[in-house]
């Protein structure tokens, strides 16, 4: 018996990692349109039918490809870093709270933080193994600011804990059957967006992969495959953390289709900010995680912590 419960959670998870990179494809799809759109012109339109075979058309052109590597790199860590960033953006996606019985984590928040923790190690390898100074420069660049923000992502997740006493995602269920919490705490709402924004590296806070000033950033010596992964990995991160905004604020409820045209929604609003916002200085992205969120993150948790002491010192 329990041989076929851990065979029939291995098939789910397979199924489940196959249909976050189909996602995944045809999110660069959307992507493309969307930014053509944006941009007054037509997005990819001639393999298939409106483009719509382009991401696979563009998998097998990337992997395809010649592997090269730099001399100077240090090959092992330059060559499995991409794998293990594509492999943690998967890692998260267990996290989701399924109701079938599939993964169901009590302390799937917690898991969620450890897991992106654990992305910033990858990108610090890929810049550093590279050898090459803006590689490393992108690098830097990138931790600075995926931890930065990762303290504001915290600090919202424990205002929920504190509200919620508990770190599974499916409890967001239960406690939004009458009111989402985009209206209670809209603020943390666009805090939360933006920290997004920033932690999967992306416009306005792309400073990871400041083409002006670093060519491409810490992945400027990928090329075919590696590149490819390093990319499917951001994708798969921008769905992971459109899904846990949906989970968060517009009510989680996984059941229904609903919950998946959200998802795309969230996911298109990440697009929307690309195709729309200019990049930040990077002064001024660092001044917004510790000067704008931090506090305003801070006050929220205070307040929540306030108002379930107030409720467990009424109900005693």
């Amino acid at each position: 018996m329990q041989f076929f419960d851990g065979f029939v959670n291995f098939v789910g998870a397979l199924l489940l990692i196959i249909c976050v990179l189909v996602g995944v494809a045809f999110l660069t799809l959307l992507e493309r349109k969307v930014l053509g759109y944006v941009q007054v012109r037509k997005g990819p339109n001639s393999v298939g039918y409106c483009g719509v075979l382009q991401p696979f058309s563009d998998a097998v052109k990337l992997f395809n490809k010649e592997q090269t590597y730099p001399m100077s790199s240090n090959y092992l860590p330059y060559y499995f870093s991409p794998i293990f960033s594509l492999f943690i953006s998967l890692f998260c996606w267990l996290t989701m709270p399924f109701y079938g019985g599939l993964f169901i984590y009590n302390f799937g928040l917690l898991f969620f933080l450890s897991c992106t923790s654990l992305g910033v190690y990858t990108v610090m390898i890929a810049g550093w193994s590279s050898n090459s100074i803006y590689s490393l420069l992108g690098a830097l660049r990138s931790i600075a600011q995926t931890i930065s923000y990762e303290v504001s992502l915290a600090l919202i997740l424990m205002s929920f804990i504190f509200l919620g006493e508990g770190y599974s995602l499916v409890s967001f269920f239960f406690f939004q059957d009458y009111v989402w919490f985009i209206f209670l705490s809209f603020p943390l709402m666009i805090i939360w967006f933006a920290s997004c924004l920033a932690e999967t590296n992306r416009t306005p806070f792309d400073f990871a992969e400041g083409e002006s000033e670093l060519v491409s950033g810490f992945n400027v010596e990928y090329s075919s495959g590696g590149f490819a992964l390093i990319f499917m990995s951001e994708y798969a991160s921008i769905l992971f953390m459109s899904m846990l905004f949906v989970v968060l604020f517009l009510g989680c409820a996984i059941n229904s289709v609903l919950f998946f045209f959200e998802v795309v929604l969230i996911s298109f609003c990440f697009i929307w900010a690309r195709g729309t916002l200019p990049r930040y200085r990077y002064d001024k992205l660092m001044y917004l995680a510790w000067k704008s969120f931090l506090p305003v993150a801070l006050n929220y948790l205070i307040f929540f912590v306030g108002i379930k002491t107030i409720m467990a010192a009424m109900i005693l």
